[in-house]
């Protein structure tokens, strides 16, 4: 059995990337189970797929612990512990990782032990590229599995896309057959899983939790303004970025309809984002009345602030 993980965040089609690659493997005569799993944290949040797929009727159920192949579209998650993108890995797993770095810099960085494909990333940071993310990554792992001709992946391609924006499909499609046909070099490096034998169940090792009495329902967290602690920055791709000389301080639009009230509204009545628990959802992109409020990449919004604090200190040094 082919045991799948594909990890990315929200907004760069890694659901839809499952539903292809299991769509592909349906049509080329397997049985599948295709699976994503999220919360409702919105774009940047992460989050996974499990794919699965044999001749024979599956009967495993649940998150694919022992992967036989973990795709990772956003290598941002790699250092992120609670995206567990390492979960399950051996010698016998194929990592791809779509990535601007190469296969050495990868295996110093993770001490692999099993198989390494780099999937080049092209470096655009447009919306369209970044939801185009997830079908290159399930092209080359449909080639990695050598299980897939390129057919039937144009085929999945196009019926789970078949109701997105014409411009959208097309690029999708262009880059996962574009990564199926770079793969060339890694065909069948995904070697199937063996059958999971009950026998070899290890029970998890729970913790007990003391059942805390209560006449009325009771708070599972006592401590208040913990959510505070939760950096859900950590989630955006793309940073919205107030331009106050356009903004006409009608702060209580973007503050109201921000799902995570992280819009606080300061004195002169200009509105301030707090970046540390904005996910980047970018509504207040789009109700801003004036358009004062732009998306901007979140990796040239944060080289730019870099390079202020520099710039500022060569301004001073030359006066």
């Amino acid at each position: 059995m082919f045991r799948i993980r594909l990890h990315g965040r929200g907004g760069q089609g890694i659901r839809t990337a499952g539903r292809v690659l299991g769509s592909a493997f349906f049509r080329a005569g397997f049985e599948v189970q295709d699976a994503p799993l999220y919360g409702a944290e919105r774009r940047g949040a992460p989050i996974f797929a499990c794919v699965r797929a044999d001749r024979e009727p599956i009967r495993e159920r649940g998150l694919v612990a022992r992967p036989d192949l973990v795709v990772l579209a956003d290598e941002t998650l790699a250092g992120v512990p609670a995206a567990n993108v390492l979960l399950g890995l051996d010698a016998h797993t194929v990592f791809l990782v779509r990535s601007s770095s190469d296969a050495p810099s990868w295996r110093a960085r993770l001490a692999l032990a099993g198989p390494l494909v780099v999937l080049p990333a092209d470096g655009t940071t447009d919306s369209a590229s970044l939801a185009a993310a997830g079908a290159a990554c399930a092209g080359a792992a449909a080639r990695t599995t050598g299980a897939i001709a390129r057919a039937d992946l144009e085929a999945a391609l196009r019926e789970e896309l078949a109701g997105f924006e014409p411009r959208l499909t097309a690029l999708s499609i262009e880059r996962s057959l574009a990564a199926f046909d770079g793969a060339a070099g890694h065909e069948g490096i995904v070697i199937e899983g063996a059958r999971a034998d009950a026998s070899d169940y290890a029970a998890p090792n729970w913790i007990d939790v003391p059942f805390e009495t209560a006449s009325v329902s009771a708070p599972d967290i006592f401590a208040a303004a913990t959510s505070v602690e939760v950096r859900t920055g950590l989630w955006r791709t793309l940073r919205p970025q107030i331009d106050y000389a356009r903004c006409k301080r009608c702060s209580w639009v973007c503050s109201t309809f921000c799902p995570d009230s992280a819009i606080r509204v300061r004195t002169d009545g200009s509105p301030e984002i707090d970046f540390d628990h904005c996910k980047g959802c970018l509504v207040c992109v789009a109700v801003c009345p004036p358009h004062a409020i732009a998306a901007v990449p979140e990796r040239a919004a944060a080289q730019a602030s870099e390079a202020a604090p520099a710039a500022a200190a060569l301004r001073g040094s030359t006066r």
